[in-house]
């Protein structure tokens, strides 16, 4: 059998800096109203809160989680990563309508090249240090749809504020509820956005 791929620290920066970007551009560019802050913040508070329930299982690779989000889907972490995002497109209310464009390109790349890459180089990653445990896993819980019928053999081990905060989720959290924050504020007292503000010297 092939050895799995070693993971790519490099690659993974890289897309972490592309997401940062990504969205301080949203931002910038935003135009925002009440209304889609209050919307699209509800995606973004689902999301975050399946990402701290899943921080509070993790220890990467260590050992095969089975407990909390990770008896319903085997990626619960992407889970809230996508509704983030689809939170914080609704959100920016980017002129032209344009922030469904950034939505539908966003989705196309996560389901087009991301998550079928992760399910070829992960689970090879995991099968190798976990094995029969792992390979039952696999094929009773989906990639990233939750399932209606949680995993039978979730381990007993809890949710632990240890745990969130190797995974450094506090931080997610705290930039989230800025960017909230900072567009609630635009869509009341800069309208226009803050680029064309700032631009405009106002």
């Amino acid at each position: 059998m092939e050895a799995p791929a070693p993971y790519n620290k490099t690659l993974g920066r890289a897309r972490l800096l592309a997401v940062y970007l990504l969205a301080t551009l949203l931002v910038l560019l935003a135009r925002p109203t009440p209304w889609s802050v209050t919307f699209g913040f509800a995606f973004v508070a689902l999301g975050e809160f399946v990402r701290l329930w899943a921080a509070g299982h993790l220890r990467k690779t260590i050992e095969l989680v089975t407990s909390g989000p990770y008896r319903y889907t085997r990626n619960p972490l992407y889970l809230g990563r996508l509704l983030v995002f689809t939170g914080l497109c609704v959100m920016a209310r980017l002129p032209f309508e344009l922030h469904w464009v950034v939505l539908l390109v966003g989705y196309s790349v996560f389901f087009g090249y991301y998550l079928p890459r992760k399910e070829r180089i992960e689970p090879a990653r995991l099968r190798e240090t976990h094995g029969e445990a792992y390979d039952r896993y696999f094929r009773a819980v989906p990639a990233l749809v939750p399932t209606l019928h949680p995993y039978p053999e979730g381990a007993s081990t809890g949710w632990s504020s240890e745990r969130m905060l190797q995974n450094r989720e506090p931080w997610m959290v705290l930039t989230l509820l800025s960017v909230s924050l900072l567009l609630l504020w635009v869509s009341y007292v800069r309208p226009a956005g803050l680029l064309a503000s700032w631009l405009r010297g106002s």
